[in-house]
C-alpha cells in the first residue's frame, strides 16, 4: 500500500512535534507501507521570513520572495529526515526541483502542471521513507515558484493521484472538518464525512482545514482524503465523492476575513459596463467574488464586488485609472468586512434555508450588507466585528450541535 500524508506547519513546530510525527510515519512504514511525507514550513516560519522581507523593502518582488518562502519547507524535510535517521529508519529529503513538481510561471500563485515521479519511486524501491516539500515547484525557467497559502494540501493530492496512492491522510492540529470553526463555535461537531462539492464550498469560503485548490484535485482525480490531528489518534473526517452528509440541510458554516468591498459609483447606465469593468479585472489577474449591481436611476447605476483584501489596492488602483473608461463618478472601498457562509448539498431540495439564516442574523442584531447564493451555498456580507456573533447564531439556528 503506498500512502501520502501531508502535516501542517503546527504539526512540526517544535523537535517534540518533529518527532512525534516521524513516530506516526514509523507506525505506516513499519506495517510494509510506502510512505510519501508532504511538510509545510516549521510554525510561523512563513510569517517570520515575510517579516524579514519587509525589513529590507515593502515591496519585494515575487520571484524573490519564491525564492525566500521556500527555504521553510526545505527545512522541515531535511529536519524530519534527521529524526527518522536517528530512529534508525531509511529517508530521504526531496524539494521540489529533485522531485520535477513543474508549474506554471506565475510567481507566488502556481499552479501544477505536472510531476515528474521517477525520483520518488527510485527512492521508494529502496525502501525509504520519502520526505518532499510542499507548497513549492519549479517553473519553464528552472525558477522556485510557490502554490499560494495552503498550497502544501495541494501539493499532497497531486502526489497522491500522480501516484495512484492508496490513501491521501491531511494532518492538522484539529481532529477532523467541524460544522464550524470550535475556536468561534464552541459547540461545533466533527463530522464523519463530507462531499467533495461541500468541502470545496467550505474550503472557499475560508474554512481553513483544507486548501480548496487541494479539493479541486482530489475531486477531479478521485482521491479519497482523510483529514486527522496529528496530535491524537482520534479518528478523522473523509472527504470523498459520494456523502451522507448530503442528506442534511447544512453541513457546516465558514467565516472569511480576507474580504474587502469595492463600489463603482455612477456608472452610466448602458450595455457593455459591467463587462468592461470586470474584464479590467481579469486582465488584472483579480479575483472577484460576490457581486451586487444597483436599479439604475437617472443614466446611472453603482456595481459593488468583493475581493480579498491583498488585492484591494491593485483593484482600486486599477479602477480609479479608468473611471474615464468605465464611465464612473468615483471608486468607495471598505475593508472591515467579513463573509459568513453556511454550506450544504441538501439546500438545494430544501426550501427555507435563507430565511433560517436570515432570521437568525435579524434575532442577533446583524446587518447584511451583501448575499451571494448557488446551489449548495449561501454567503452574506457583514461587519467584520460581527462574525462571531453570526457564526453562533447561525450555527444555533441549524441546531448544528445535533450532528453526530
Amino acid at each position: 500500500m503506498l500512502i501520502v500524508k501531508k502535516f501542517g506547519g503546527s504539526s512540526v513546530a517544535n523537535k517534540e512535534r518533529v518527532f512525534n510525527v516521524a513516530r506516526r510515519v514509523i507506525e505506516d512504514y513499519e506495517k510494509g507501507h510506502d510512505v510519501v511525507v508532504v511538510l509545510s514550513a516549521q510554525g510561523d516560519t512563513t510569517d517570520e521570513l515575510i517579516a524579514k522581507a519587509r525589513e529590507i523593502t515593502p515591496q519585494p518582488s515575487r520571484r524573490e520572495m519564491d525564492m525566500l518562502l521556500t527555504t521553510g519547507e526545505q527545512q522541515s524535510v531535511a529536519l524530519m529526515a534527521m529524526a527518522l535517521h536517528t530512529l534508525g529508519y531509511q529517508a530521504v529529503s526531496l524539494n521540489a526541483f529533485q522531485v520535477g513538481m513543474r508549474t506554471t510561471s506565475a510567481y507566488s500563485k502556481a499552479r501544477l502542471k505536472r510531476i515528474d515521479d521517477e525520483r520518488i519511486r527510485f527512492e521508494l524501491d529502496r525502501k525509504n521513507i520519502v520526505l518532499v516539500t510542499g507548497f513549492q515547484g519549479i517553473n519553464r525557467y528552472d525558477d522556485i515558484t510557490t502554490l499560494g497559502r495552503g498550497g502544501s494540501d495541494t501539493t499532497a493530492v497531486a502526489l497522491a493521484a500522480e501516484l495512484k496512492a492508496d490513501k491521501c491522510e491531511i494532518y492538522t492540529d484539529v481532529e477532523g472538518v467541524y460544522t464550524a470553526d470550535p475556536r468561534v463555535v464552541k459547540n461545533a461537531c466533527k463530522l464523519k464525512e463530507i462531499s467533495y462539492d461541500e468541502m470545496l464550498e467550505l474550503a472557499s469560503l475560508g474554512a481553513k482545514v483544507l486548501h480548496n485548490r487541494s479539493v479541486e484535485l482530489a475531486k477531479k482525480y478521485n482521491v479519497e482524503l482523510v483529514v486527522r490531528s496529528s496530535l491524537s489518534t482520534a479518528e478523522g473526517t473523509i472527504v470523498r465523492e459520494v456523502s451522507h452528509m448530503e442528506k442534511m440541510l447544512v453541513s457546516g458554516i465558514a467565516a472569511d476575513k480576507d474580504v474587502a468591498r469595492i463600489a463603482v459609483i455612477g456608472i452610466k447606465d448602458e450595455p457593455g459596463r459591467a463587462f468592461k469593468l470586470f474584464g479590467l479585472m481579469g486582465k488584472h489577474n483579480i479575483n472577484v467574488d460576490i457581486i451586487l449591481q444597483s436599479i439604475g436611476r437617472d443614466g446611472s447605476k453603482d456595481i459593488s464586488f468583493t475581493v480579498s483584501r491583498d488585492s484591494l489596492e491593485d483593484a482600486k488602483k486599477v479602477i480609479q485609472d479608468n473611471l474615464e473608461v468605465l464611465a464612473a463618478r468615483e471608486v468607495v472601498v471598505e475593508d472591515k468586512v467579513a463573509k459568513v457562509s453556511v454550506v450544504g448539498a441538501g439546500m438545494a431540495s430544501n426550501p427555507g434555508v435563507a430565511s433560517t439564516m436570515f432570521e437568525a442574523l435579524y434575532d442577533a442584531n446583524v446587518n447584511i450588507h451583501m448575499i451571494s447564493t448557488s446551489e449548495i451555498k449561501i454567503s452574506v456580507l457583514i461587519d467584520e466585528d460581527d462574525v462571531e456573533v453570526a457564526m453562533n447564531a447561525i450555527h444555533d439556528n441549524f441546531k448544528l450541535h445535533l450532528i453526530k
